[in-house]
């Protein structure tokens, strides 16, 4: 029986794909340590991103593969995920609290940005993470409503100076809805948005996360460029329709960041085709293709493409969005999918990877 040697190992690790980063775990700088004792391996990986209903599959797929190596009689995969701090533009200030803040935008309303902001929101938290989401849309906010969050409900006031977020579901959340009368319309000059969400943001008490989602005003105007300028956006997610006129305005999105320098994550396609809960017929109402043309365009990827489905509207406007209301759904485990590739571009955008620990033998 041959001796096991790590250069062995590591061609056994290279041969699996991680389906979020798109590369074997030892050209990720994913193998953190690898112990060889005798005929025993054992194999510690971390992963950059929240993967908590992935990995232990992950594990063992590829404890599977080191057993089935000459001279191994058996092996130990372990998988962490451990979630750095990857912050945006230079010169731009972190905020306190928080490792990482994720864009959601689109060019224009109505292609499901905060119904897909709030379920990428979720699936990160079910995927181990600590998050939260920040209902940056100030003409509609909608982030309460969807988290079944009580109308009315207001912030602790802390210090006179900290808002305290709201908890739902294990996401903070926070909304300028919380802090004005539901029957009253924001009438408010860009300026003025702009200073009240900022306010909003650097002043509220977020608790050690890992993801602050935000949810964007649609558009690409004067508040859109204000946030981008001043918030430290690890990257930015997309959302679209197939339809024409909102991949014409997604472009417009993706420019947007680019010019602030922000990381454009890739593209989230709604509304991708509609099937008949009467006869099952499958059909593309808005168009067909265009969040993968998007994506090409710009080389970027389409991270997500999401039926039109009563379920998801519906399960939003319960206050439960799918991802939690129907967690072992289809529609919930794309979202889940989504909530894993986001993290990991954003890990693949940040630091080196860090050199790997061999333990073996003399």
């Amino acid at each position: 029986m041959s001796a096991v040697t790590r250069e062995a190992v590591e061609a056994c690790l290279r041969q699996f794909t991680d389906p979020h980063l798109d590369q074997d775990p030892v050209s990720a700088g994913c193998l953190r340590e690898v112990d060889i004792q005798g005929a025993r391996v054992a194999v510690r990986l971390e992963l950059g991103y929240a993967a908590g209903l992935f990995k232990n599959g992950w594990a063992q797929m590829l404890q599977m593969a080191l057993e089935n190596l000459d001279g191994v009689d058996s092996a130990q995969v372990q998988v962490d995920c451990v979630i750095d701090s990857h912050q945006g533009q230079a010169q731009v200030p972190a905020l306190a609290g928080v490792k990482n803040v994720i864009a959601v935008a689109s060019g224009k309303g109505g292609v499901g940005k905060s119904t897909t902001a709030a379920n990428l929101a979720l699936a990160l938290a079910r995927e181990g993470a600590r998050v939260g989401i920040l209902d940056a849309d100030i003409y509609g906010p909608s982030q309460g409503i969807m988290f079944g969050i009580a109308e009315g409900t207001r912030p602790e006031v802390r210090e006179q100076k900290w808002f305290v977020p709201l908890e739902a579901h294990g996401v903070q959340v926070m909304s300028m809805a919380f802090l004005t009368d539901d029957n009253t319309p924001m009438v408010w000059r860009g300026p003025m948005v702009s200073g009240a969400l900022l306010q909003l943001i650097t002043q509220t008490a977020w608790n050690d996360l890992d993801y602050l989602v935000v949810d964007m005003p649609p558009g690409t105007g004067d508040i859109q460029l204000t946030l981008a300028q001043k918030v430290p956006v690890a990257g930015s997610v997309i959302v679209t329709t197939p339809q024409d006129l909102a991949l014409l305005d997604a472009k417009k999105g993706v420019e947007m960041f680019r010019k602030v320098h922000i990381p454009v994550l890739g593209v989230v396609e709604n509304m991708a085709v509609h099937i008949c809960s009467n006869c099952g017929h499958a059909e593309h109402l808005f168009g067909e293709g265009g969040g993968e043309k998007l994506a090409a365009q710009y080389s970027v990827e389409l991270l997500a493409s999401l039926p039109l489905s009563m379920a998801i509207r519906m399960q939003a406007d319960d206050g439960k969005p799918t991802t939690i209301a129907d967690p072992e759904s289809q529609i919930a485990m794309i979202y889940q999918d989504l909530a894993r590739k986001v993290g990991a571009r954003i890990a693949l955008a940040g630091k080196p990877a860090m050199p790997s620990i061999e333990i073996s033998e003399d």
